[in-house]
């Protein structure tokens, strides 16, 4: 009688195990999609909002840089926080979406301009730093763009991240590189044998 009781349970054990087993040797069979998912966190690691906003500023000369507000600790205008440093901190860490990809931002920027999600005021960047919050200013901003001067944004940042990835990931840093023998990201395939091991 336990016998019966237990036979199902070892089943599905197999089964979840051999499910684990093969999920992970493809995962190096499948690697844009896996690319794909662990690219966005290392742009965020690799990129400061403060080394990038003046990059973007440099190709859109006339996009506003609303770096008016006043910093809570040193009561001075903090001319580092601009509109675009806002906009990066709110997609990257606010949101955690991917920076490498048009289809984000154009999120964002529907967040901004009321068509997506609401925009919490207590999360967003410079509500804790500044002596007013900016949200309501660079909502404004953002919604007297172009449709032009909005993919012109969302096409600088995009192609800023990916050169600034591609600076980061390159041949010559040896990530995952096949020349270097210490690394290996992949399973060994399977041997025969291997699925008497998964026996309870």
């Amino acid at each position: 009688m336990d016998r019966q009781k237990t036979l199902p349970l070892k089943l599905v054990t197999i089964a979840c195990i051999t499910a684990l087993i093969v999920l992970g040797t493809n995962v190096c069979t499948i690697p844009n999609f896996f690319t794909a998912v662990n690219t966005p966190p290392s742009f965020a690691q690799n990129t400061q909002p403060q080394e990038l906003w003046q990059e973007v500023y440099k190709k859109l000369p006339n996009l506003p840089l609303e770096n008016k507000y006043v910093s809570k600790d040193t009561k001075k205008v903090d001319t580092n926080s601009t509109l675009v440093t806002r906009l990066l901190q709110y997609h990257l860490y606010v949101k955690g979406r991917a920076p490498g990809y048009r289809l984000d931002w154009k999120l964002t920027l529907a967040d901004y301009l009321g068509v997506n999600e609401l925009i919490e005021e207590a999360a967003y960047p410079g509500n804790a730093t500044l002596n007013s919050n900016p949200l309501e200013s660079d909502r404004a901003v953002i919604n007297r763009l172009t449709r032009t001067e909005r993919n012109d944004l969302v096409q600088t940042l995009v192609s800023l991240f990916r050169q600034n990835s591609r600076a980061t990931i390159s041949p010559s840093s040896g990530v995952n590189s096949p020349s270097n023998p210490n690394q290996s990201n992949s399973p060994s395939p399977p041997r025969p044998g291997d699925a008497q091991r998964l026996k309870l």
